[in-house]
């Protein structure tokens, strides 16, 4: 008994350390003006991604029900616009999603394809798959690599010159809606793939990674940057030139990064869902305490959404160069505007930021002082 409520308050600390700040002062955009506007989303939660179609429209997100919505700016609304599976029968509604997003499916990362206005969509539980401009039931696209199925597809992006395209699969272990077990057991079974449509082939380019979440292609794709959630870090992989095949560290971060986007100024923006205190740091070094920690008649993810609604995990977003350089970094201290960040969208002049877990959209607009 008293081992088991040594490894209970352990694992409480850890899920703390998880959730927790670094003290430091974020720093900002010292000569921009802000305006933060909630974009509520109505029966579900979690705009993990976003994208905007051809004709500027959007933008695009998929939610904790399985759908992936529209935006319509004129109408001030969201519309549903294509879902990964047929099977809708009590997916919608106001009910915990996490319990029916293995069946619903769960879509996180969308890009489209400019050449014919195809979305693609990297479904946790469907894997790849694509839906046409008009929307609608979206089509198996890729379901496993090198006879090893996708056990949770996460984030793409498209290289629009070749048509290729790159997306990561987290875990052939765990499933999305046991994402902490991912972090917490050490698995690096993560990979970052590419698929090529006009030979349907897809090629591992890169395994035995801890988390692989967002992937990003750099402005003329001679390399992609890579988010490596557990390991708090982003990865250059490259693509081009004499360095082709081989990869290295990009940036280390001060906390666990989700996706990763090119910015319109030049570099990336980086959603993170949290900082990492050092005592987290220190569980990661050993992973038998987090193995320990699993093995308990514990629901983990349970503890986690307990922990993190009364803390609160603030997330924050950062800008990095092209080099790896942090340019901007801002956090919501308050935790009012945003938490658990998943991703910053850069588009004319502001930054749609998702989440995991909010009920809405933010559209950060951030004005240049003259």
């Amino acid at each position: 008994m008293a081992i088991k409520l040594f490894f209970f308050s352990a694992t409480v600390a850890v899920l703390l350390a998880a959730l927790n700040l670094f003290n430091n002062n974020p720093s900002s955009f010292p000569s921009h003006q802000h305006h933060f506007e909630f974009v509520p989303i109505v029966g579900a939660i979690g705009p993990e991604s976003f994208a905007f179609d051809n004709l500027g429209q959007g933008p695009y997100t998929g939610i904790s029900d399985g759908r992936i919505i529209k935006w319509q700016e004129n109408q001030r609304r969201w519309i549903d616009f294509a879902a990964t599976t047929s099977n809708r029968s009590g997916c919608e509604g106001p009910h915990d999603h996490h319990q029916t997003e293995h069946i619903c499916g769960r879509p996180l990362g969308l890009k489209f394809n400019k050449s014919n206005g195809d979305l693609y969509i990297a479904d946790a539980y469907m894997g790849l798959q694509v839906v046409g401009s008009e929307g609608g039931l979206a089509t198996k696209v890729v379901s496993e690599a090198q006879g090893i199925p996708l056990g949770f597809t996460n984030a793409l992006d498209i290289d629009q010159r070749t048509g290729s395209l790159y997306f990561t699969d987290s875990s052939s272990l765990y499933q999305r809606r046991n994402y902490i077990s991912v972090i917490l057991s050490g698995d690096k079974t993560g990979r970052l793939m590419r698929y090529k449509p006009k030979s349907k082939q897809v090629e591992v380019l890169l395994g035995n990674l801890s988390f692989p979440n967002g992937v990003a292609l750099s402005q003329n794709g001679d390399f992609l940057v890579l988010a490596e959630t557990t390991s708090c870090r982003i990865i250059r992989y490259w693509l081009q030139t004499p360095r082709a095949g081989t990869f290295e560290v990009f940036a280390q971060l001060p906390g666990f990064p989700d996706n990763i986007k090119r910015s319109e100024k030049g570099g990336f923006w980086v959603g993170i869902n949290s900082r990492r205190k050092l005592i987290f740091k220190w569980v990661l070094s050993y992973p038998i305490i987090g193995r320990t920690i699993l093995k308990l008649p514990i629901d983990v993810m349970k503890v986690y959404k307990c922990f993190a609604n009364w803390t609160g995990s603030k997330g924050l977003i950062l800008r990095l160069s092209e080099e790896g350089e942090v340019l901007d970094l801002v956090e919501d201290r308050s935790g009012l505007r945003w938490k658990s960040v998943s991703e910053v969208e850069e588009r004319d002049g502001s930054l749609w930021i998702g989440s995991i877990d909010r009920p809405f959209a933010g559209k950060y607009k951030i004005i240049q002082n003259v």
